[in-house]
């Protein structure tokens, strides 16, 4: 803050450009102070005019009027001077130099100078306290803090268990993908484009895996699909020796190759190294130098699954429905007739009859159970 009043004391003492440039004398009550970021003086630049190349000394040499110092403004008007006023003009010039070049005004302006620069630094603080950071509370946490609630207060055992907290998170985080489905999801159906099945020239097949947005080891794995009939450009002597290379990712029934990567720490690294391994391959299985015609092809990997197929017989065609149909119709006559001859059994009526008997017949009385102990075998004995 005293900097720029130090530098506009000493401009005063520069007349013109005839007396040499100077640098600030350092008056030395610039006390100390703490770290910031900000220098005493500003940085300078090449074109500086304030820029000073030593000590300000008050020169004796003589006065000396020089037309070439002046500068152009100067000198345009200096020519339209007539030759007493050009006389009046560097007589000016030279009590000018004079005074600003007398000693007494030198200690006088650094007197006043110096006197500013001490005042200032009394003034401004010496040692500035950083401002305090304010911890964000559970309350404010993650968000803006608008309302200013600050930190929280000091714990006094009353607070909730780690459990409840859990619970309140797991709160917060349904409501944020609430929101999110409420608000922004709507959005997305503006960005929806009609499915389109891949063209010929696109035979290569990515599949990927989200947990949105959770962290999990198997986010970053990439699985990538192709038939080899699909691949262009190859013969079938080159599809063959492709299938031998790719050894044991070949389905021979789907005529389909599987390969997955998850080495890198991201999709689209692990989706270029596969992509790249595939040019590999390609171009591996189109040199002429050896096909491999000696190698069988080995499918002892492969495992078929057991196709179970719906029985023949157990359709129905049109001669089985109609059979059906007539079957049916004979049960339902043939129910009919024991129901009018009374040979049709009711089971509600059979069990009806059951509970009326029971009902009707006398309760039989429990049979005693005989008396154990030194008394029952006494009464044996006397009978």
């Amino acid at each position: 803050m005293a900097t720029p009043f130090h530098r506009f004391g000493f401009a005063v003492l520069r007349h013109s450009n005839r007396i040499q440039r100077r640098r600030k004398h350092n008056i030395g009550l610039f006390t100390h102070r703490s770290l910031h970021s900000s220098p005493f003086y500003r940085a300078l630049v090449e074109d500086d005019d304030d820029d000073d190349e030593g000590p300000r000394k008050v020169t004796n040499e003589p006065y000396t009027f020089n037309y070439e110092s002046l500068s152009s403004e100067a000198r345009h008007h200096y020519d339209l001077l007539s030759p007493e006023e050009k006389v009046e003009f560097r007589k000016d010039d030279q009590a000018a130099y004079e005074h600003f070049n007398s000693p007494a005004l030198e200690s006088e302006l650094q007197g006043l100078v110096s006197q500013a620069v001490y005042d200032i630094n009394q003034e401004a603080p010496r040692d500035r306290a950083p401002p305090e950071k304010i911890v964000p509370g559970l309350m404010a946490m993650g968000e803006v803090d608008e309302q200013g609630s600050g930190e929280d207060d000091e714990f006094d055992g009353d607070d909730i268990t780690s459990t409840a907290h859990g619970e309140l998170e797991q709160h917060r985080e349904i409501r944020d993908y609430a929101r999110i489905a409420a608000w922004e999801m709507p959005m997305l159906s503006k960005l929806a484009k009609p499915f389109e099945l891949p063209s010929q020239d696109k035979p290569l097949r990515f599949r990927y895996t989200t947990y949105m947005g959770e962290t999990h080891p198997a986010a970053k794995k990439v699985v990538l699909e192709f038939c080899t009939r699909d691949l262009p450009n190859l013969t079938e002597a080159q599809r063959i020796k492709l299938v031998k290379l790719v050894g044991v990712r070949y389905n021979p029934d789907a005529d389909l190759v599987k390969m997955s990567c998850e080495m890198f720490e991201t999709q689209a690294q692990n989706k270029r190294y596969l992509g790249d391994l595939v040019d590999t391959l390609m171009a591996e299985a189109k040199d002429p130098t050896d096909m491999f015609e000696d190698v069988p092809l080995d499918f002892r990997h492969h495992k078929p699954k057991p196709k179970f197929e719906f029985p023949e017989k157990w359709k129905l065609t049109e001669h089985r429905k109609a059979q059906l149909e007539a079957n049916w119709r004979q049960q339902a006559l043939r129910e009919r007739e024991r129901e009018e001859t009374g040979t049709l059994i009711d089971g509600t009526k059979v069990v009806e009859q059951v509970l009326e008997a029971m009902s009707t017949q006398a309760p039989a009385k429990p049979a005693m159970p005989p008396p154990s102990g030194a008394r029952s075998r006494q009464k044996q004995l006397q009978r």
